[in-house]
């Protein structure tokens, strides 16, 4: 397994999954999210595996950014404001090769290899 967790530094969910992965003594490779960002073919691949850009913002928090893109209907530039701003994913994003999960998915994970 190639575990990357790209996460938040003051995400409960990401510590979650850090520490899920620690219990199995699984390595991953820990990725700030918000110092670091994606690059594109990773975002591109994230995307492809969570089902889409709604799937990936997180419209819980409160921000400007967050509101506009309810509201916004090209798919491509909401994939380009997420992209510039990764503050506004919904964290951790977990990626195993070509599959990803979004949030604290400890489920999906053990189906992994």
């Amino acid at each position: 397994m190639n575990i990357q967790i790209f996460g938040k530094s003051k995400c409960f969910d990401t510590k979650k999954a850090e520490r899920y992965f620690s219990e199995r003594r699984i390595k991953v490779q820990k990725i700030d999210l918000l110092k670091y960002g994606m690059s594109g073919g990773e975002f591109d691949s994230v995307l492809r595996a969570v089902g889409g850009i709604e799937n990936l913002i997180d419209y819980d928090q409160k921000n400007p950014d967050i509101d506009l893109l309810r509201y916004m209907a090209d798919k491509t530039q909401k994939e380009d404001k997420v992209f510039e701003n990764p503050k506004l994913m919904k964290t951790p994003i977990v990626r195993n090769g070509k599959k990803a999960t979004v949030g604290y998915c400890p489920d999906v994970w053990a189906t992994w290899e």
